[in-house]
């Protein structure tokens, strides 16, 4: 930062009011309404009672469907971490407790028992295999890498942002259930963050790195990425490389298939028995974005390129300078329409964030903002489910809960080349020892929390309508630290866990620690 003109012993108190005036000449990264309006409505649905999963239930039964739970968690889980790693580097306190609350509900058996009947096969693609598949409780000891990598990365990434063990520790990772009406005894299946991790990286081995399927039989290129970011945090923690180890090989296993098809789209999935590709044949938008979205965070430069001409036929222009995104028609199988939530313009809009297509990503908000119900619910925004796919006058209006709740507040708080920066530029441990808003108050909104120059920079807004005691805790602050809040130097108070400031009522202040 470039300090005011003034007396030396008078820089710190201008520089404060410098932060609040026009006459800041660095870029600061301050967050949006919307962008802590999404902020805050995951926080509120992290908050909700065990099995309240009010506004997350989609069209589709049984969990087993693109919409699920388990989706909507772990890319809320995702989000966090990009806003922190990218927008709040300064602010754990706002991350730490509503991803830990996330993993959670991950755990729950609400989210993956589906996986009891999911694992018996049955399915058109895996139906000659019924007599092989039994029951399988266990959600995560084989297949069901749609399950497994997102529980593994989720709590890869929470202990690497937070210089933490709390996943390492044994049993941490835990799938339990019991009903005191069937079932029998309980279910107990005891993982932590490296076990399972390791028992990924196995199973991937044993299948030649193509894969581990998602449901039996099917190795979806899509649910394999979470667990490569899982694979390179648990290299940043650890040591080694097995990140760099399983891209080679999987690189070398898809080089058989091709990650395209012929009509230039991601390939869908192989089959695991047969080895046979399926295309993306109804070239269903979910599936190019999904994947290189994901696929982004090691593979740059060969998603870039395709996803100009890939983008071209998923997106249609719409009034007012708007884009929409359309839809492969729903998919018949074995004479049923597929009920599912494929989250098309969900998915296309985090893949602009991602590319850092601007313009894409303005266009498609623009769009969802003036047909997609925009709503505030407890300070958060979201958009909320609305199963009629158009309105009268034949705009898109269709919202499902992953894109509603999620997908599209992950857009607006990622950054170009998010996932390739929290993979490829990783924080050192001085990322640890700098010093931060630990703790954070319901009531308070953080929009800046940056170090600049060893200075920590802040902006902070109590929100009465909201229950909290109006305070944030800041650590790893020397005892002779000049604090200023609003232009004013306060003192707060020290506990254990650090400094402690009371936040003023009012519009937000900015905060100076130096």
């Amino acid at each position: 930062m470039t300090a005011c003109p003034g007396t030396p012993e008078r820089v710190w108190r201008r520089t404060v009011v410098c932060v609040a005036s026009s006459a800041m000449t660095t870029t600061v990264s301050i967050l949006d309404r919307e962008q802590l309006g999404h902020l805050r409505h995951w926080d509120n649905l992290s908050r909700q009672l065990p099995n309240d999963w009010s506004l997350m239930q989609g069209r589709a039964d049984g969990q087993d469907d693109f919409g699920a739970f388990r989706f909507q968690l772990t890319y809320m889980i995702y989000g966090l971490a990009l806003a922190h790693r990218h927008r709040l580097p300064a602010a754990p306190g706002v991350f730490r407790p509503t991803i830990q609350r996330l993993i959670d509900k991950l755990l729950m058996p609400e989210v993956w028992m589906y996986w009891r009947d999911v694992s018996r096969g049955g399915a058109v693609f895996n139906a000659h295999l019924g007599d092989q598949l039994a029951e399988q409780w266990d959600p995560v000891v084989r297949d069901n890498i749609m399950y497994s990598a997102y529980v593994q990365s989720s709590a890869l990434l929470h202990d690497y942002l937070f210089a933490d063990d709390r996943f390492a520790a044994p049993d941490s990772l835990a799938f339990r259930h019991w009903s005191y009406f069937w079932g029998g005894p309980e279910k107990h299946f005891s993982y932590d963050r490296d076990s399972l991790s390791d028992h990924i990286y196995w199973q991937m081995v044993e299948n030649g790195y193509l894969g581990v399927a998602c449901e039996p039989n099917c190795v979806f290129q899509i649910c394999n990425q979470p667990a490569i970011l899982g694979f390179r945090m648990q290299d940043l923690i650890n040591g080694g490389a097995r990140a760099e180890e399983v891209v080679a090989g999987y690189e070398r296993a898809w080089a058989d298939f091709g990650r395209l098809d012929e009509a230039g789209h991601y390939n869908t999935m192989v089959f695991e028995d047969s080895r046979v590709v399926a295309p993306n044949a109804g070239v269903a938008p979910w599936v190019d974005a999904w994947c290189g979205a994901l696929m982004n965070t090691w593979n740059r430069d060969f998603v870039r390129e395709h996803y100009p001409r890939q983008l071209a036929e998923l997106v249609v222009p719409a009034a007012g300078d708007t884009l929409t995104v359309r839809s492969a028609p729903p998919s018949v199988v074995m004479g049923q329409q597929v009920v599912a939530d494929t989250c098309d313009t969900g998915w296309v809009t985090v893949w602009a964030s991602e590319m850092g297509d601007r313009e894409t990503l303005r266009a498609l908000l623009a769009y969802t903002d003036r047909h997609m119900n925009p709503s505030w619910r407890d300070g958060g925004l979201y958009y909320p489910r609305h199963d009629e796919p158009t309105d009268a006058d034949g705009n898109r209006t269709g919202m499902e809960p992953l894109t509603g709740n999620v997908l599209l507040g992950y857009a607006r708080l990622n950054v170009p080349d998010g996932l390739w920066g929290l993979y490829n530029e990783p924080w050192g441990p001085e990322q640890h020892a700098l010093p931060a808003i630990v703790e954070v108050e319901r009531d308070i909104e953080v929009s800046r929390a940056e170090v600049v120059d060893g200075v920590l920079h802040g902006r902070l807004r109590r929100d009465r309508a909201l229950p909290g005691g109006g305070t944030v805790t800041l650590g790893r602050v020397a005892p002779g630290a000049r604090v200023g809040l609003g232009g004013t130097e306060v003192t707060g108070r020290w506990t254990g866990e650090g400094l402690v400031l009371e936040v003023p009522d009012g519009p937000a202040v900015d905060l100076v620690v130096s």
